[in-house]
């Protein structure tokens, strides 16, 4: 037996016996009956719990293209790794199923994709605050993630223009329009400049 919990960010599905952890197989089985129903929601699975998460702002989802467009024209001729974008789901260590707005993965570890979640920690993840996210569980989920394992964690929040950087051996840097993206880390070379993350105004 299953319950489901609501709160202003999403909805939670989890499992009606406190001993028992909902799994990837029941996220699975919840998504296909989504499906079935052309529901359009994102699936996660948070320390035993399904969260469901409906589709984001514009400004963010054009913000994610942008970043992962940007990210793609340097990596991908250099075939230095792999770019995915929202919908690319990674378990992580502590069985959690989870879906960063865009992440990358160095080509050494992930030589051949497949038709499945990806088994292990992004080297990159990036976040972006939508309309209705707070910051809080998204600095939460990159530091999940750092504490997994990936080496930079990205969150982006167009409401203040800034751009935060967090790494497993550095306090938080913090970029705000003016200031160039660099990711030394892992891309030696590559650098964005953070004005240009933000959607522009057709006159």
């Amino acid at each position: 037996m299953t319950s489901i919990i609501t709160d202003r960010e999403n909805l939670q599905i989890q499992s009606g016996s406190p001993s028992t952890r909902l799994t990837v197989a029941h996220l699975e089985q919840v998504q296909a009956i989504l499906s079935e129903a052309h529901l359009d929601y994102q699936l996660e699975l948070v320390d035993g719990k399904i969260i469901v998460t409906g589709p984001s702002d514009i400004v963010s989802s054009e913000i994610g293209a942008e970043f992962a467009s940007l990210l793609l024209n340097w990596v991908k001729p250099r075939k230095l790794g792999r770019v995915f974008e929202s919908s690319g789901g990674f378990i992580l260590p502590n069985s959690n199923l989870t879906a960063p707005d865009v992440s990358f993965v160095l080509a050494e570890r992930l030589k051949q994709s497949k038709r499945y979640f990806a088994e292990m920690v992004p080297d990159l993840v990036v976040e972006i605050k939508s309309q209705s996210d707070r910051l809080k569980p998204l600095r939460d989920k990159i530091l999940s993630f750092i504490e997994n394992g990936a080496k930079v964690g990205i969150l982006i929040d167009p409401d203040k223009h800034t751009v935060t950087i967090y790494t497993p051996t550095a306090e938080p840097v913090v970029l705000r329009d003016g200031d160039m993206i660099s990711i030394p880390e892992l891309l030696p070379g590559w650098e964005v400049p953070v004005v240009e993350l933000w959607p522009i105004d057709f006159e």
